[in-house]
Order: C-alpha cells, then structure tokens, then sequence
C-alpha cells in the first residue's frame, strides 16, 4: 500500500473561475437573482462524431461547444485541439469570454468549444475531415449571429476557413456570401481582418503600457524618454501566437526578452533574446529548444529569472503554489487564460505583485474578431492601421475605467475587471428583464 500523494492538485478552471466571480460578486454586493443567473451556461453542447483517417479506419471524437451567456449579443468564443479538453474547462473558458467581451464592451456574449485530440498526430487531411465533421455537427447552433467560433489552442485561420465553409454549405445559396462572418480569425483573403494573427499579443502590450503609465512598476520609474516599456525586461511562457506576437510587440516598444519556456523547454540570454529570430526558430523546429542565441535552463530556472514581467501565454494553471514563489518579477499580465491558480494569486498580491488579468490583457483577440465581424457584415476592409489604432483605444480605455473601479473599490485588478464586466451585464439585465 502506497501513501497519497501530497503535492496540491491544480483547481478544475470551472471552479477557479467560480471563485473569481463570487469574490467580485461579494465585492459589488451583486444581488442573487443575477448570480444565479451567471453562474452556470446556459447550454452545454456534447456531440459525438465520426471521421475517416488516412488508413481507412474510423474513429469517434467528442466536441464541445459551451455557451454561456448571450445577453449582450451572439456567443463568441474559440475552438480548440487539445488532448486535456473536457466538460468543465470548456465551461470555465466560456464563462472567461463572457466576462471578456464584457470588460472591452463588445456586443457579444460567451462561448468556447472544443475536441479532445492531439492534432500534432494528424496529417492535413484528417484534419480537415475532423474540422468539418465537427462543424457539421453543430451546424444547427452556430452561425453569424447565433454563435461565432474563432481560433484557440492549437487551430488556426486554416481551420477557421474550412469550419466557414462547411457552415456555408449547410446556408441556403442565395445567402451564402452574406455568412462569411459565421467565423472569425481567417486569413484575409476569404474575409479575415489585417492584425487579428498578432492581436491578442498585440492588446497585451496596449493594456500593459496604460498599466505602467499611471502605475509604473517599484524602484522602476518611468524612463526620461516617456517610453515606459525603455528598459524592460520580460520573460514569456509560451512561444505559440500569443507569447510571440506579445514579444515582438513589446520589443518593438523597446522591452528586452531575457527567458522563455514552451512545451519543449526552456530557454534564457540576460543579453536579450530575439523575438523575431527565435520566431522563425520555431516555426521550424516547433519549439524554443535549440535556438542557437540562448543557453537551454530547467523549468524552476526559467521561473526564477529576475525580469520586470512575466507573460504566461500558454495553458491553464501554469503558476501555483509550488512554483509561484520562484517568480522574481514586479508584474504578471495574463496572455492565457487561467494561467494563475487562485491560491497562487493570493499568494502573489502578498508579496506585492500585480496581476494584469486576463479578462482584460488578453481580450485584443476578441476585439479584432469583433473588427473582423463588423467589416464581413458590412462588405468593408479596414487597413491595418485602423485596426491597430482601434484596438489600441479599446485596450487603454476599458483598463482606465478597470484602474478606477480598483481604486474605487480598493481591491485587486481582476476583481475590479470582473466588476466592470458585472456592471455592464446587469444593466443589460434590468432594461431587458427575464422573459417571458
């Protein structure tokens, strides 16, 4: 007989975000009737659907699609390729949306979906027959302005094109070039929008440059320039579209990336590392590991890298009890989402560090998908340009208003966000009221 194991199990993501949300809700005194309501999703989908590999066998896979609340307008959410997705870490990245299209103010309401796969093991043909059996089969609860999906972990503008597709010939002919935004995040030549690859690093870097502006990190002021991001040094968790595009980004701004770690391992230069170069690094080799103009650290190294700022842009429950002390950094700014357990975060506001949440620092990529919904609707092309100076004031402007309420409130960035995001869902709630 053997002794338990004593090391802390990471929380299900569908209580950790039942316990954000009841603090905000405590914070705001939020009356019953509405916590009630927002508490679960409103529908839970779970199909089962077969497709025909490259040898001729047929195998089954289950999807998911959670939708959780829709009060601001059609549900909006990400489908993903993973093989640790299931029931109740779909609901908790739906209730997430919810709460994010909130905070920017987008007239959208929460959903997220899913099949529990390892795609990495698929050739491109299997995974297309994956992607539109399974949009086959949620035909009847998706569409452009019922249920918008976009791209998540491990699925791309490819698969977002063959999910539009497939949608479109289920569509009566004569309205199918009206349907193109029944997705989003594709590739500008079938009605995709300039800037929606790199826009959730992209709105990272927006919201943490207002962060610094009004609150500029300890015995860190801000540079003569005016540049608040002169100087600074960063480490990334993830290296995939959020980690790189919020790299490139912030050294653009003039941030040096001194450490990064992906699903291969870890790597770290004092001196700076490339963003640009250790991109291309890993568009070949698939992983940071290996990259020439850094030395390869263990994982507990990688956390204990001195830096300004630290971006988890990869899975849930990456920062813990366990490892959360090895962070020497002044400032958290969720890419991911989730990334932060909650015990962790407690911890962690302790010690003084700040957590930029990640209902809001990584909201940009619902933001241009919004951008990207509003031009397909509307026959128009938005220059990059635009789409960046839009993107831009939506980030600055709702992290101001979250900044007040933190204030007002005296209680930590996420709370505050989630308040923000409360406030406008019960606004809705109260002029609309529960029909029938």
């Amino acid at each position: 007989m053997t002794l338990a194991s004593t090391r802390p199990v990471a929380p299900n993501p569908h209580q950790t975000v039942q316990q954000q949300f009841t603090k905000a809700a405590d914070v705001m005194d939020l009356e019953p009737g509405f916590r009630e309501i927002l508490a679960e999703p409103m529908n839970e989908i779970i199909v089962h659907f077969p497709v025909t590999m490259d040898d001729g066998t047929v195998r089954v896979f289950r999807g998911y699609r959670i939708q959780h609340n829709n009060v601001l307008g059609p549900f909006k959410g990400g489908m993903r390729y993973h093989p640790t997705v299931r029931r109740d870490e779909v609901k908790a990245l739906a209730a997430w949306m919810t709460w994010k299209c909130a905070v920017v103010n987008l007239p959208f309401g929460g959903a997220k979906g899913g099949i529990k796969c390892d795609p990495h093991t698929f050739s491109p043909a299997e995974l297309e027959r994956l992607t539109r059996r399974f949009t086959y089969a949620l035909q009847n609860f998706i569409g452009p302005e019922k249920d918008i999906p976009a791209p998540d972990v491990n699925t791309n503008p490819q698969v977002m094109t063959w999910m539009m597709d497939t949608y479109m010939a289920g569509v009566d002919i004569s309205q199918r070039g009206a349907q193109k935004h029944c997705v989003t995040g594709k590739p500008v030549e079938v009605g995709g929008s300039q800037g929606r690859d790199k826009a959730t690093g992209r709105g990272l870097a927006d919201a943490l440059e207002a962060h610094l502006e009004v609150r500029p990190l300890p015995e860190r002021p801000t540079p003569a320039s005016g540049n608040v991001f002169e100087g600074l040094k960063f480490t990334v968790q993830g290296f995939g579209n959020v980690g790189s595009a919020a790299a490139l980004t912030l050294q653009e701004r003039g941030a040096r990336l001194i450490a990064v770690n992906d699903h291969t391992g870890s790597i770290a230069n004092p001196d700076g590392i490339d963003a640009v170069a250790l991109g291309s690094h890993v568009e070949v080799r698939r992983g940071v590991i290996g990259f020439p103009a850094a030395a390869e650290v263990s994982r507990e190294e990688f956390f204990r890298t001195r830096a300004d700022v630290f971006i988890p842009a990869a899975l849930e429950n990456q920062v813990t009890l366990e490892n959360c002390d090895w962070l020497d950094v002044a400032l958290v700014a969720e890419g991911a989402n989730g990334p932060v357990t909650p015990d962790a975060e407690a911890r962690l506001l302790e010690r003084g560090v700040t957590l930029l949440p990640d209902i809001l620092a990584n909201a940009g990529g619902v933001t241009v998908s919004y951008f990207e919904w509003v031009q397909n609707k509307n026959s128009q092309f938005w220059t990059l340009a635009e789409v960046n100076r839009k993107l831009r004031r939506t980030m600055r402007e709702n992290f101001t208003l979250v900044h007040k309420i933190a204030g007002r409130k005296r209680t930590d960035l996420r709370t505050a966000a989630y308040i923000l995001g409360l406030e406008r869902l019960t606004a809705v709630y109260r002029l609309r009221g529960i029909f029938p």
